[in-house]
């Protein structure tokens, strides 16, 4: 127990994002996929608005804690089986785009991208900030270079396609 909080329960299964990151095979990719439908339904709720960046916000540092007493307890700096990062990340880059499926698509293959590729910034956001927040930070980073590749692509082509109706 860590300030509260069972560790093999709660916070584990926040920060696997309901177990998803255990799984054998890429568990940040299936972290991902798994942040689609929590991406649709925070659009759908709060709409592209500032309500929505500060949703991500607090998701943010609320995972930065998750990670924090994960790695506390596990005693591994972003280990492969937290992915409550990805979900984070993922939540930035569909940050102000229209609600398509052409949008979750693209900002799933480019986030994976420039997460996996890690390329600079990132590689050093990845490497020289530990903790929790460290944990969070380059999947941040990849998620605003992920975002800004879909802001160009959004203002420049119709690839994003035609926004769903809001409910």
């Amino acid at each position: 127990m860590y300030m509260g909080v069972e560790l093999n329960t709660k916070a584990k299964w926040l920060a696997t994002w309901m177990g998803l990151g255990l799984s054998p095979k890429a568990p940040g990719t299936v972290g991902t996929l798994g942040a689609i439908p929590f991406a649709v339904v925070a659009v759908y709720a709060l709409g592209q608005s500032a309500a929505y960046l500060l949703f991500v916000f607090a998701f943010f540092l609320f995972g930065t804690y998750i990670c924090h007493l994960t790695e506390k307890s596990n005693l591994r700096h972003d280990s492969s089986e937290i992915v409550i990062d990805e979900v984070a990340g993922y939540l930035l880059a569909v940050t102000w785009l229209p609600n398509t499926w052409q949008t979750y698509v693209y900002a799933f293959v480019l986030f994976r991208v420039f997460d996996i590729i890690k390329p600079p910034p990132i590689r050093q956001i990845d490497k020289k900030i530990g903790g929790g927040f460290g944990v969070m930070a380059d999947d941040m980073a990849a998620g605003i270079a992920a975002n800004l590749v879909l802001q160009w692509l959004y203002y420049s082509t119709s690839v994003l396609g035609m926004q769903w109706p809001q409910m």
